[in-house]
């Protein structure tokens, strides 16, 4: 057992910078070959970036590689939602409400400019709702439940609504059966951003970080897991790790086979997607809740800036991981809903992007999926290796002091975890309401960015040509990319137009007319030679066109 004393974390992230937090791809390589951690986290999507937040906060030697990109699994696919989850006390699953609705609170604490409150709008229909008024009391009596316990602190309390205020909020909705509505509030958040700002605190707090870096192997020492073998950008290394964390998700039973050649599967994936719709098609202005005819599972229509976010599906999925979209059925599912709620007629080519994840359920094959609890599970192995599976986003930062709570115990250390009250990078001092005030360019790269907004104005103000628009209809600027590229490890025109700027999302087909640009930026920042800017520029636009035969033409995914 290891007993040396942690060793006395970095100042903290939340401190003022005065320099932007510059990643360098060949020095994180290096230091990954040549340094020995205490822990090594398998896997960047969220759990995982907390995962090596906490361990760095405790001042913990931590490093963290992702296969592909950060976030581009489940973590950058999910509904976006910062939230306790009403379903989950129709469950009778009171406790997780009351937890996540506190982690929900640190969120806002936290990452201010990351974590927005959102209204949620239940209508109350006569007919065909989900709920009608004769049933509109007991469900009321679920969100004086909510509210009780935890939903309180986001500042407001639910609300019953007339007529008229529903139709203030959602003008489109169909009237003829309308008796009033139900609004609570939660919170979202941009995923992917998250992910990325969370492993970014890590750094900052001196863990490593690498994306393109894929586990191949584990090194073993005495049977015991001590480290993993990684592929990055051609090169093989090892990695030196007193300890091994599996956070892979949908993945992980992939890794844990390594640890343990008789390992039984233990993840029963669930598919989720989401699609998007410009908002003057629908013209909400928070989230609305409507039922899918036919349907157990309620849909959701959220304004995002000039466009609307319809989701969610729960269903089994058979396929593989690393190919997942949203098809033809489950989008004419989501049109099906939205136009059986709303005024006017959304069809296909009303579709300006979508996205298709999996949830890492735990459990037996029997049931629904929709029914599966969402609880986390983490174990030590027979090797010493953590595996963390299950959970949501929204508890993603206790998951993460929990997984390093069994890493400590792996290594025989004591420390406690600092991250329920540590502020993200952008954080601390983040004034949202100034800053939606202001309006403009100031209020897009605030909300992106917080306090760390003023390094992407740097740029601009050394090259005005950078705050020109990269992607059309989009706010997203040249300078964004030039940030992507030189402090935020993005290697390839998709971890830009996906993940960094979410352009893929909200405008599909506009990104895609804008991949050369933005690959013409990327090579000029990383030096890459035409070849591959051709080549990044080209991947894109397959992945673009797989995404859209899959949506729009019915074929397998």
């Amino acid at each position: 057992m290891i007993t040396m004393p942690a060793r006395k974390p970095r100042r903290s992230a939340a401190a003022t910078r005065r320099t932007p937090l510059l990643l360098d791809r060949a020095a994180a390589k290096r230091r990954l070959a040549d340094e020995t951690y205490d822990v090594v986290v398998i896997g960047g999507g969220i759990t995982g970036a907390y995962a090596v937040l906490d361990a760095a906060s405790r001042g913990l030697r931590a490093a963290l590689v992702e296969k592909d990109d950060f976030a581009s699994g489940t973590s950058s696919k999910s509904s976006k939602m910062v939230h306790g989850g009403l379903r989950y006390i129709e469950q009778g699953n009171v406790n997780l409400v009351r937890h996540s609705l506190l982690e929900r609170h640190r969120f806002r604490k936290n990452a201010p400019h990351l974590v927005h409150r959102l209204p949620f709008l239940f209508p109350i229909l006569e007919k065909e709702g989900i709920f009608d008024a004769r049933l509109a009391k007991g469900f009321e009596g679920l969100l004086w439940t909510y509210d009780l316990v935890g939903g309180w602190r986001i500042g407001k309390l639910h609300q019953r609504l007339t007529v008229p205020e529903v139709l203030a909020q959602a003008p489109t909705l169909r009237a003829e059966n309308l008796k009033g509505g139900l609004m609570y509030f939660d919170a979202r958040t941009d995923d992917a951003r998250l992910v990325l700002t969370v492993l970014r605190t890590a750094a900052a707090l001196g863990a490593t970080i690498l994306n393109g870096a894929k586990a191949e192997g584990l090194l073993m020492r005495s049977g015991k897991a001590s480290g993993a073998q990684v592929t990055a950008d051609g090169d093989t290394f090892d990695i030196r790790a007193h300890a091994v964390v599996n956070a892979t998700g949908v993945w992980a039973d992939h890794i844990d086979a390594m640890a343990d050649d008789g390992h039984m599967p233990q993840i029963r994936p669930a598919k989720g997607v989401h699609i998007v719709v410009p908002w003057d098609r629908v013209r909400i202005n928070c989230t609305v809740t409507v039922p899918i005819p036919g349907r157990a599972r309620r849909a959701t229509c959220t304004r995002w800036g000039n466009s609307v976010v319809l989701g969610t599906t729960d269903e089994d999925f058979e396929g593989s991981p690393d190919d997942v979209h949203c098809t033809r059925e489950e989008m004419d599912f989501l049109l099906e809903g939205a136009n059986t709620a709303f005024d006017g007629k959304l069809t296909p080519d009303d579709v300006v992007g979508s996205i298709g994840g999996l949830r890492p359920l735990v459990g037996g094959k029997e049931g629904a999926t929709l029914d599966m609890r969402r609880d986390h599970h983490i174990t030590i192995g027979g090797t010493g290796m953590v595996t963390v599976t299950g959970g949501k986003l929204t508890t993603s930062r206790h998951m993460g002091e929990l997984v390093i709570d069994k890493v400590m115990t792996v290594l025989g250390r004591k420390g406690a975890s600092r991250t329920a009250k540590l502020p993200l990078l952008g954080g601390a001092g983040y004034d949202a309401e100034a800053v939606a005030a202001s309006g403009g360019l100031a209020a897009h790269l605030g909300e992106r960015y917080g306090t760390e907004a003023r390094f992407v104005g740097d740029l601009i103000a050394d090259d005005p040509t950078l705050a020109e628009p990269i992607v059309a209809g989009l706010p997203y600027t040249k300078a964004e990319v030039v940030y992507a590229a030189r402090a935020e490890l993005a290697r390839s025109v998709d971890d830009i137009l996906s993940r960094r700027l979410r352009a893929r999302l909200f405008a599909r087909d506009a990104s895609a007319d804008a991949a050369a640009a933005v690959g013409t930026i990327l090579g000029r920042e990383l030096n890459l030679t035409e070849a591959e800017v051709d080549r990044s520029v080209a991947e894109y636009l397959e992945a673009v066109r797989h995404e859209k035969s899959v949506l729009l033409e019915g074929a397998a995914a």
